[in-house]
């Protein structure tokens, strides 16, 4: 069609910023608007922005700035900045950048229909409520398209927390679920188009209590719904928060085989002073309880975690103690940050460790935790992993994909294709990844 309009997004962090930025492409794809990898030859441009990162505004600015030599070539091009920078900052953005032409929060991206128009006609647009109506329920129906095998379906926003050092229910509000019929219907015309595996998401996900028939579902209960959607093979959630880890989902671990054996579980620190000074309310002991309770209900289970080192008030003792934890638990896979404050946080206005201890702290805990993943990831060979085949590996004829332990596997046979599942039996360890061969 010569009326076309091409639309190039890029998305910052988390998953839940992924499949936000898939359901702006289809609210704009009822405007017109087909999906480009090029911003160049794009009529709107959208930049889903993370707040969690180090200095996250200033990076959003500098891609900002980067942008501008594509406004002046192309006046008609219009540039939004959305996700949860553009919920922090709002209309600050349009007077550090007047190239932007419209800001919208992640509980508003319904409404990029009308702001799109509205800036096509000439005016500028900032939405950063939140509102009291379901995004989802105003949102275009996804068309029906062929997807890969692997999705994720956000069924729960927002955190009621208050972690000292988070931004999220500044961004992204408090806890809200969403309702299982919504959530069924989703997921099955996730399957219908392809699907095999789903991802949950949410920011505190374990605290999901949507409504359904007439009471509050637990995710454990969801997920056990979910399992009986045929043709949807494997369940994953993310991101848990170990104060809402309760006895049925720890049992589904055990006792549902669609839920992968892969568990992303954040602690923090092992320190209980910092923890309380992070208002986490968890314990490092009720931490390592609750871990070891989960491998009772699932022996292999791979564990994840994030952690935070040089907090304020972080000692070399505290530290230590992290790295206790660390030792004690065995993780197959880490993410760790030196702290960073965050404007509007309660721990900003704290004095911080100094940025030379903080990142030697950091150094030496991510050598610890590359040691671990590297153990359990040469564990694997020899073993039989179930492999769910994404997407054409980097030689001729090899595909690659994920393990249940989302260990990415790759494999070089004419036989495999994607979105089977297959057996493999792993041959090689790679620095990031699995070798295998059809068992």
């Amino acid at each position: 069609m010569a009326d076309a309009k091409k639309l190039f997004i890029k998305t910052y962090g988390c998953q839940m910023n992924v499949y936000d930025s898939e359901r702006m492409a289809e609210a704009l794809g009822a405007s017109g608007y087909s999906l480009t990898d090029q911003a160049e030859d794009a009529d709107m441009i959208l930049l889903n922005t993370c707040h969690i990162r180090e200095k996250a505004a200033e990076k959003v600015y500098s891609e900002l700035g980067r942008l501008k030599p594509l406004k002046l070539a192309n006046p008609d091009l219009k540039i939004g900045v959305a996700g949860c920078v553009a919920q922090a900052e709002g209309e600050e953005i349009m007077r550090r950048q007047p190239l932007v032409d419209l800001v919208v929060g992640p509980q508003t991206y319904h409404r990029l229909p009308a702001m799109e128009k509205a800036v096509r006609d000439g005016a500028r647009a900032v939405d950063t409520d939140f509102p009291e109506e379901d995004k989802f329920e105003h949102l275009p129906k996804p068309p029906r398209t062929g997807r890969g095998p692997t999705a994720f379906l956000t069924v729960q926003e927002g955190c009621d927390k208050f972690c000292a050092f988070c931004v999220v229910p500044y961004t992204r509000g408090t806890e809200v679920s969403r309702p299982v019929d919504r959530i069924l219907t989703e997921a099955r015309d996730l399957v219908d188009r392809g699907v095999r595996e789903i991802t949950l998401l949410g920011q505190n996900v374990n605290a999901y209590h949507g409504a359904g028939n007439g009471d509050a579902w637990t995710l454990a209960r969801l997920i056990r719904e979910l399992a009986r959607v045929d043709g949807l093979e494997r369940i994953r959630f993310t991101t848990s928060h170990p104060n809402d880890m309760d006895d049925d989902l720890i049992a589904a671990h055990g006792d549902e085989p669609k839920l992968m054996p892969y568990l992303h579980l954040p602690v923090q620190s092992g320190s209980d002073r910092i923890l309380k000074a992070m208002n986490r309310k968890h314990t490092a002991d009720s931490y390592l309880r609750l871990i070891e309770r989960l491998r009772i209900a699932r022996p292999d289970l791979l564990l994840s975690g994030d952690f935070i080192v040089g907090f304020p008030g972080e000692t070399d003792r505290d530290f230590e103690e992290t790295m206790a934890l660390v030792r004690q638990v065995g993780y197959g896979q880490a993410y760790s940050f030196k702290y960073s404050a965050r404007p509007g946080t309660p721990a900003a206005e704290r004095a911080g460790v100094p940025d030379d201890v903080a990142l030697d702290r950091l150094h030496r805990l991510q050598a610890l935790l590359l040691e671990q993943q590297r153990t359990i990831q040469n564990s694997m060979v020899g073993r039989d992993v179930h492999v769910l085949f994404e997407k054409p590996g980097r030689t001729a004829g090899q595909m690659t994909g994920k393990s249940e332990y989302l260990h990415a596997v790759h494999v070089t046979d004419p036989q495999v294709e994607k979105g089977q599942i297959a057996r493999v039996r792993i041959i090689e360890s790679n620095a990031n990844s699995l070798a295998g061969v059809l068992a």
